[in-house]
């Protein structure tokens, strides 16, 4: 069973997959700073100033400090319960990026893929070689309407 599972695991399939889970884990906060620090600040102030991230509905409030919050974050440590829509736009918007590159990705390898199921591979060297000499020895040898070689 050790044996089985060691095959396995160094299948290419399973490594190619630790591979991509492990740079799926490094793209997500590269892509989640993209659109909280680069896009969103542009788009919010081309809707008026809007902080995405501080869109926020008080669906109860907190215990500690009464309305209005200035941001979530001075709701939550009010203790106010909060409906964080700018939060989940963000989050949509990271998935959006997320895809598109997925997309991109996918797309180019499959591309590759059929550029090489395309190309059939050369012949062995040795093959090369025999025609090599299949063709010396047909220009040097005359040929002869009774000669096998022109069948």
């Amino acid at each position: 069973m050790l044996k089985e599972f060691k095959e396995f695991t160094l299948k290419g399939n399973v490594v190619d997959l630790a591979v991509g889970v492990v740079m799926g884990a490094a793209f997500g906060p590269i892509v989640t700073s993209l659109v909280n620090d680069v896009l969103m600040p542009p788009i919010g102030l081309l809707l008026g100033g809007v902080d995405f991230g501080n869109l926020f509905l008080v669906l109860k409030e907190g215990p500690k400090v009464a309305m209005p919050y200035a941001s979530l974050a001075a709701a939550k440590s009010a203790g106010a319960v909060t409906l964080n829509y700018g939060v989940f736009i963000n989050a949509v918007i990271d998935f959006f990026i997320v895809a598109g590159v997925v997309f991109l990705v996918a797309k180019g390898i499959s591309r590759l893929r059929r550029e090489q199921a395309a190309s059939p591979p050369p012949p062995p060297r040795s093959e090369v070689l025999l025609e090599e000499i299949r063709d010396a020895v047909r220009q040097r040898a005359p040929e002869s309407p009774g000669d096998s070689s022109s069948i």
